[in-house]
């Protein structure tokens, strides 16, 4: 189910605004909407929201949908902001980067593309002001559908009137056509956060992963147009969009997820899979008389070894066209990961330094990354940076080996 942004902006033509989002829910859309002071003089949110289903959004400051939603967050989750009608104020906003209000923050938050349909008087049209933002606009990548010649109801006559509902839905379908991504047409296995091995009912052998960095990765690959499944460990982060996900706890059902999940082009394996488990997991809660002490009073558990899951993917017949696998190191990152690439057989690994920070913490589980690519092409050396780049810039050097 493709997701429209739809910005109404002031203007008599914003009336059919309401025809365009009834066409779009035939057509099996999603739309949510950003209506400006001016839009509501023209139409009511009660009208928008009673047609979309979904809230209708007007305020940049309204601190209970910046804590739920946030205006960066509604701009994204779209697969296509359009702007109808376009004003020549929201016109003028985007091409100068200004952003007052809650429709032009969105439209420059965004990173989805976005579709105009300028309205607006003859002389508005063809000023040398508007002349020139529609320019700058269409080199910085919006679309535009329309505007039309005719009648307007400001009794002139001349291109100005907003497009018609059936001509902007061709255009938006025309606009997605044109955005599959890089990776359309191509399947993604992301694997993320820990795995819980369990002790007993309450006890469990884990780690400080966050499961941060593989839904950032999720979210890139899904957005560059690949069809994504998640595999996730027990983590506090809601699930990207357009991605399917599936919960697990223990690095056994990680692993049977994970092959029920192929075959797929591309697995980037995440996850940070505890190594070992319980060889027993007791069904109540050990109490302390229940472990016997040694000679210096400690108590010790049996472990057993996890199963492999990247080496179990690089091995199987279903193997990925490109195994992705990541390497958290606290000591000798590089040389750690190289010997793992080469144990594991996959085509990259992303090692990362998880050792602790200048205050002694350990980094494992942060929102930031500075990891390193190794592949066949050799070493490559990222700088810091948040979490979403690192996932934004691996998808990109994944396209490029699909391209």
């Amino acid at each position: 189910m493709k997701r429209i942004l739809l910005v109404i902006g002031g203007g008599i033509a914003a009336y059919k605004t309401l025809e365009l989002i009834r066409r779009l829910g035939e057509r099996g859309y999603t739309t949510r909407a950003i209506l400006t002071r001016a839009g509501a003089e023209f139409v009511t949110p009660l009208s928008v929201s009673a047609l979309s289903g979904e809230k209708t959004f007007q305020e940049l400051f309204d601190l209970t949908d910046e804590a739920q939603m946030g205006h960066i967050r509604l701009s994204r989750e779209a697969d296509l902001v359009v702007v109808a009608p376009a004003t020549a104020d929201l016109m003028g906003k985007l091409a100068g980067g200004l952003a007052n209000d809650l429709a032009s923050t969105a439209l420059l938050a965004t990173d989805k593309p976005i579709l105009m349909a300028p309205a607006m008087n003859v002389r508005m049209w063809q000023s040398p002001s508007v002349r020139r933002n529609a320019d700058i606009l269409a080199r910085d990548g919006v679309k535009f559908v329309g505007p039309n010649g005719g009648d307007m109801a400001c009794g002139e006559y001349g291109p100005g009137r907003m497009a018609e509902p059936m001509e902007i839905i061709a255009a938006i379908e025309n606009a997605l056509a044109a955005n599959k991504g890089a990776l359309h047409g191509l399947t993604a296995l992301v694997t993320a956060g820990p795995t819980q091995e369990a002790l007993d009912p309450v006890r469990f052998i884990a780690n400080r992963s966050s499961g941060r960095q593989g839904y950032a990765v999720a979210e890139a690959l899904a957005r560059h147009g690949a069809e994504t499944l998640l595999v996730s460990g027990p983590v506090e982060i809601a699930p990207p969009q357009g991605v399917k996900l599936v919960k697990v706890t223990s690095a056994r059902e990680m692993l049977a997820a994970t092959e029920a999940g192929l075959p797929r082009d591309i697995a980037v394996l995440t996850a940070a899979v505890a190594d070992w488990r319980p060889d027993v997991a007791a069904n109540a809660k050990i109490k302390k008389s229940d472990q016997p002490e040694n000679q210096n009073g400690a108590r010790s558990i049996s472990l057993v070894e996890n199963p492999d899951i990247l080496a179990t993917l690089a091995n199987h017949k279903h193997r990925p066209r490109l195994l992705v696998g990541f390497a958290a190191e606290t000591d000798d990152v590089l040389a750690h990961a190289v010997a793992k690439r080469a144990r594991k057989q996959c085509d990259w690994i992303v090692a990362n330094d998880v050792s602790t920070d200048a205050n002694g913490n350990s980094v494992m589980g942060g929102t930031r990354n500075r990891v390193h690519l190794i592949s066949d092409a050799g070493q490559e050396d990222w700088p810091e940076m948040s979490k979403a780049d690192v996932a934004q810039r691996l998808a990109l050097k994944i396209a490029e080996q699909f391209a």
